[in-house]
């Protein structure tokens, strides 16, 4: 129980330099890392929280006796817990010297280097550090800080770049209960930032600054730009000049700058549900596709229409075509896997297949054998109008089908192959367009050809009127093999092929739109993925800049798995504590030794439901052998059943054994054993409980019968089976265990031995649910045998 004094506030502060760290890039929101030496200031400058123990005394406590009462104070002193306490969560003003701008933040580590502070990039753009004032001293190197331009401890660069300096101080913030953001744009849609704002300020902020400029970002917009929220935090209760927004509840109000601003929003949100999906101005809604039947759609310039194929043949291949699309307008065709390693929408900027060229009908061909489709519950496929610079309103208009092919199948004419067409004797084919025309015609044929139609200059080999927008439009690109015939499909070339896209998650650059797709659905950081351990979706972490990991490799894990797999479980076959990330492996081989495990050897005595050597709850088929309780006799009877046989008595060739036997079956036979539940056909009890004639057997006719059974008794080998009357458990798991085998799977082609059947409800006690787990679980079935 704490001291009813309230412990005195955190006082801390310290400067350090502003570190220039590719690190800054990763931190999200107001985090910071400190220095290890700043955690140990301020466990130093923390006060003292007092807590004493639960007993109320400690001594006969007299109020109004001063000596027991200096007792008590002392006996108290020597037990209470004494020891510093950090506030949580832990706070920080920082201040920029140079401007005076001051932000609140929150800690993320204490893994800076010494004397240096990392900031994320929402604290640079607060405290107004610009990127150029950071970086001056690594201007000068293309491969970062050399040795000639470290930032010194005193401040001074060798360069003459003086580093950054921010002032830290240890400031805790009252728990907030209402924000009011302002929208820095008009057009703000709530439905488009409010789940997302929430998402932000929980996983991204510990602190909010009065005056500070919130963005949140959202998806792609149409000009292929990341979309941002701005707002403007315009106050706040408890008044103040930062709030802290863990574990509290707070209530967010958006309002507009001003008044025309509101109207400016109303008026565009109007306009966008016009256009929502769906209606006769926007774009179509998508949905399940099917490989029987195409979907004619519209797409509004910027945006998706999403489909999604469930089903098909997984032996077949499939064949996705994008066509009925205007040739001056550019529509791209995306498609990916939705599989446990790709779980988001098929974009420009993350997707695995792609036709973005500007020829029509497009067509993607995914072969059944490609890695992509393992796993895949479904196929995700995105069509996608690229914007022009004045982005229409017009839909554009599209059919979309998806087929399967026969993998093994040639391509056909319209697949790709050139086809050879066999032409009359009397055509002749035209130099100037290539075409094939009578030789009555030809001469007329190439004066208007000549006169009118031109062929590309760059050898491509398309044919153009003269003087027609087509060929004024026609462009080849110098850097590789694309052509195109409008300005919009040289602007997509260009923004696709050639311009240097940055990685949201990981900050690399990539010389296109193909290579940053090609590592979002790979090796980027931020891949989402459904974790085979923790079953949620999560990103894939890892480090693309580094070599990958042996272990990576070779288990095909992903850097989150390897890591969660590291946890423990148990095994839930041989209950010994097994790795997630090894679990797959260990359970191998216990279905190593399943295939491998010798068959159980029945009891001999057919109403008998045990085994000679005794069956485990583990699988073990010689258990009883192996504790040293076998059967005890070399005539295939199990140690109950051999039992009542034994004497101790030297018979080498078994001929007093057989005359036992012999005198059993006839006692049977004779009398019986007078157990109502007895199933045994040479008991007399058996047979009338079977419903045969109730009769004793003479000797005379039960002597032949019992005679060819009593072979083997020599230990040499036997083929005949014995009949023993047995007790009423071992019979009735005999009856079930032949259920059991019964059984043959939905194909008729699996189930279980007899043997084996008859081992699991020994294991299991006449259990039977019990009984089929075992046998799930340890024995093969008759065609894994």
């Amino acid at each position: 129980m704490a001291t009813d004094t309230e412990p005195t506030e955190l006082k801390w502060s310290a400067q350090f330099a502003l570190a220039h760290n590719t690190r800054s890039t990763q931190l999200p929101g107001d985090k910071i890392l400190l220095p290890p030496s700043a955690l140990e200031q301020l466990l130093a400058a923390a006060p003292i929280i007092t807590f004493d123990s639960d007993r109320p005394h400690f001594t006969s406590f007299d109020p109004f006796n001063p000596y027991t009462h200096a007792a008590e104070r002392q006996a108290r002193a020597q037990f209470q817990d004494r020891h510093q306490q950090l506030p949580h969560p832990l706070t920080f003003r920082l201040v920029n010297p140079d401007n005076g701008r001051v932000v609140h933040a929150g800690i993320r580590e204490f893994s800076a280097e010494e004397g240096q502070i990392v900031l994320s990039s929402f604290l640079r753009d607060a405290l107004g550090i610009e990127a150029s004032s950071v970086e001056s001293s690594r201007g000068a190197s293309p491969n970062g800080p050399s040795g000639s331009d470290v930032v010194m401890d005193n401040g001074e660069a060798v360069n003459g770049a003086a580093s950054t300096k921010i002032t830290v101080h240890a400031k805790q913030l009252p728990k907030g209960t209402f924000v009011k953001l302002r929208p820095l744009e008009a057009g703000y849609d709530p439905e488009d930032w409010k789940s997302l704002l929430e998402e932000h300020l929980r996983s991204n902020f510990t602190t909010l600054t009065n005056g500070e400029v919130l963005v949140v970002y959202g998806g792609r917009a149409a000009g292929g730009k990341r979309e941002e929220f701005r707002f403007l935090v315009d106050g706040f209760k408890p008044e103040g000049d930062g709030i802290c927004v863990v574990d509290t509840d707070l209530e967010v109000d958006i309002e507009a700058l001003n008044e025309e601003q509101a109207r400016e929003t109303m008026k565009r949100i109007v306009a966008k549900r016009q256009r929502a999906p769906g209606t006769a101005e926007g774009s179509s809604v998508g949905g399940e596709i099917d490989v029987f039947k195409g979907r004619n759609g519209q797409v509004l310039d910027g945006e998706y229409v999403d489909f999604e194929l469930q089903s098909w043949d997984r032996s077949q291949g499939l064949e996705i075509t994008l066509s009925d699309v205007d040739d001056e307008e550019e529509v791209d065709l995306f498609v990916s896997p939705y599989s446990a390693q790709q779980r988001v929408r098929p974009r420009d900027s993350e997707h695995v297949f792609a036709d973005t060229s500007s020829s029509y009908p497009k067509r993607i061909r995914i072969q059944p054998t490609n890695a992509e489709l393992d796993g895949a519950d479904a196929i995700w496929i995105s069509v996608r109008a690229y914007p022009s610079e004045s982005v229409s309103s017009v839909p554009k208009r599209f059919h979309l089908k998806v087929s399967v092919f026969d993998p093994r199948a040639k391509a056909t004419n319209g697949e790709g192959s050139v086809e050879k067409i066999i032409h009359d004797d009397d055509e002749v084919q035209c130099k100037n367009c290539k075409q094939y025309v009578p030789k009555g015609s030809l001469f007329l044929h190439e004066n208007f050809c000549l006169r009118n139609n031109i062929v590309c200059p760059q050898g491509c080999g398309q044919i153009f009127q003269k003087r027609s927008p087509a060929l004024q439009n026609h462009w080849h690109c110098p850097q590789d093999t694309f052509t195109g015939n409008t300005p919009l499909s040289l602007q997509k070339h260009n923004a696709i092929y050639h311009t240097l896209q940055t990685c949201s998650s990981c900050g690399i650059d990539f010389p296109s739109l193909p290579t940053l797709a090609h590592h979002k659905t790979t090796t980027c950081p931020g891949k989402l993925i459904l974790c085979r351990f923790c079953h949620l979706q999560v990103p894939q972490e890892g480090d693309p800049t580094e070599p990958p990991n042996p272990e990576l490799l070779l288990s095909g894990l992903t850097p989150h798995e390897l890591a969660d797999g590291g946890r423990t479980t148990e095994c839930h076959l041989c209950n010994k504590i097994v790795r997630f990330r090894d679990m797959e492996t260990h359970l191998r081989h216990h279905d190593l030794e399943r295939l491998s495990r010798p068959a159980p050897r029945m009891c001999r005595n057919v109403n008998c439901g045990r085994t000679q050597d005794g069956a485990s709850k583990t699988g073990d088929t010689r258990a009883g052998t192996r504790k040293g309780q076998g059967p005890g006799n070399e005539i295939g009877l199990c140690s109950v059943c051999f039992g009542p046989l034994y004497v101790s008595l030297h018979d080498p060739e078994g001929k007093a054994l057989k005359r036992r036997i012999e005198r059993r079956y006839l006692s049977q036979l004779l009398t019986g054993c007078g157990k109502s539940w007895c199933r045994n056909e040479f008991c007399r009890a058996g047979r009338k409980n079977l419903g045969q004639e109730d009769r004793s057997v003479p000797t005379r006719e039960a002597i032949p019968m019992v005679k060819p059974f009593l072979e083997g008794m020599d230990g040499r080998g036997y083929v005949t089976p014995l009949h023993f009357c047995v007790d009423e458990a071992s019979q009735k798991r005999r009856t079930l265990a032949e259920m059991l085998a019964a059984e043959k799977g939905i194909e008729g082609k699996g189930g279980y031995g007899i043997e084996w059947c008859v081992a699991a409800l020994e294991a299991e006690n006449g259990d039977l649910e019990k009984a089929r787990a075992w046998l799930k679980s340890w024995a093969p079935q008759r065609s894994e045998a």
